[in-house]
């Protein structure tokens, strides 16, 4: 036995530094998960009601199978982009694998239709469309904010005057309270002719816009198409609250970005403007896959904490913009807040929480071999 604790003494040791953090987050993180399932297969107003199994699911997916279905046609969506990535370099002839990642794409393609179609038919539409915009919000906050800010942070990296005064502008959006910038921008975005963003515009002879009070989608507002569907893009009150999340962020990563940058060795960039790269040449071929880690990171984080946007959201939200702006953070509460129904909204939060583990892995298969960990 003392030959035993001798031997394996500082596995032991770190099992014991390790247990206080695994138990806080075993009961302030992975608990909250498993009751919320536990929740959802109950009637569930105020008090615990009776036993439902899977109805609460069946009312918000229509079909639970079809959920699968879909779950399954998102991985072999994720399936195709790994098999083309991992074999293309290996065979001589590239055709052969197009074509097989070709196959799995469009079969993928054709199980999300189908399964979502049905789910759309038969489950809770508000919900379901409620997933949809918030796909739209995170989609393009994120990208904007990431790429935004890495330009931002490559530019601050270059040897300018004021550098820290800069910094210090940029994390300000992100320290303000969401609450008071979603009541300001409510301001500036109003549909008033006089309203600030209004009156800039004015300048340049646009026509006033109805911004948080249009429910029209982008693309009748663009193209002049009315078009259903996930394709119609999000309303142009969305599309408001999307200009926030990219006010409040980039200044955050741009920071995070700037200070991965500070960590690339000087002589890398030395030595490609040695060999006459152009900036172009060292920003794609050095900067970014070194900070590919990071933007994986920021790219990760950002999705999932975009997909629990609420505050500035409700705060922004009309009623002249419909159910455009209602995102699946905004269809929980008024499940949960107005309506009681802590059962079926802790449903429709652990139907989010499965989607969004898909979309972490899928995030992972995209970037993985991007990484640069050494």
């Amino acid at each position: 036995m003392k030959n035993f604790f001798t031997k394996y003494s500082n596995q032991i040791n770190g099992y014991i530094f390790i247990l206080p953090a695994f138990l806080i987050i075993g009961i302030f993180g992975i608990f909250p998960v498993f009751f919320g399932m536990y929740m959802s297969v109950h009637k569930w107003k105020v008090f615990k009601g009776r036993f439902l199994g899977f109805e609460n699911y069946q009312k918000i997916l229509g079909d639970i199978s079809s959920f699968w279905l879909f779950i399954l046609g998102l991985l072999i969506l994720i399936f195709s982009y790994w098999f083309w990535s991992e074999y293309k370099n290996k065979f001589k002839n590239k055709f052969y694998v197009f074509l097989l990642s070709l196959v799995f794409l469009i079969i993928s393609l054709i199980l999300i239709n189908y399964s979502w179609t049905i789910m759309m038919n038969m489950g809770d539409e508000d919900f379901l469309n409620s997933l949809i915009y918030i796909f739209y919000y995170s989609f393009f906050a994120i990208t904007t904010e990431v790429g935004l800010g890495l330009l931002i942070a490559y530019a601050l990296y270059q040897k300018l005057k004021g550098k820290q005064l800069f910094q210090m502008i940029l994390l300000l959006p992100y320290i303000t309270p969401a609450v008071m910038g979603g009541a300001v921008f409510f301001l500036i975005f109003g549909k008033a002719e006089n309203s600030i963003l209004n009156e800039f515009i004015g300048l340049f002879g646009y026509d006033p816009q109805m911004w948080l009070f249009d429910k029209r989608k982008l693309s009748e507002i663009l193209f002049g198409i009315k078009i259903d569907g996930f394709f119609a893009g999000p309303s142009l009150a969305l599309t408001t609250s999307i200009f926030y999340g990219v006010w409040s962020y980039t200044g955050y990563y741009a920071i995070i970005l700037l200070a991965g940058l500070s960590i690339i060795p000087s002589d890398l960039y030395e030595a490609a403007k040695a060999e006459g790269a152009s900036r172009w040449q060292t920003f794609t071929k050095i900067t970014v896959p070194l900070l590919m880690p990071i933007i994986f990171f920021l790219l990760l984080t950002g999705f999932i904490n975009s997909f629990q946007a609420f505050n500035h959201i409700l705060v922004m939200k009309t009623s002249s913009a419909g159910e455009t702006m209602d995102v699946v953070t905004i269809e929980i509460f008024d499940h949960f807040w107005d309506r009681v129904k802590f059962g079926y909204a802790a449903a429709e939060g652990v139907v989010l929480f499965i989607i969004l583990n898909v979309l972490a892995v899928s995030q992972y298969v995209i970037f993985r071999k991007r990484l640069n960990y050494d």
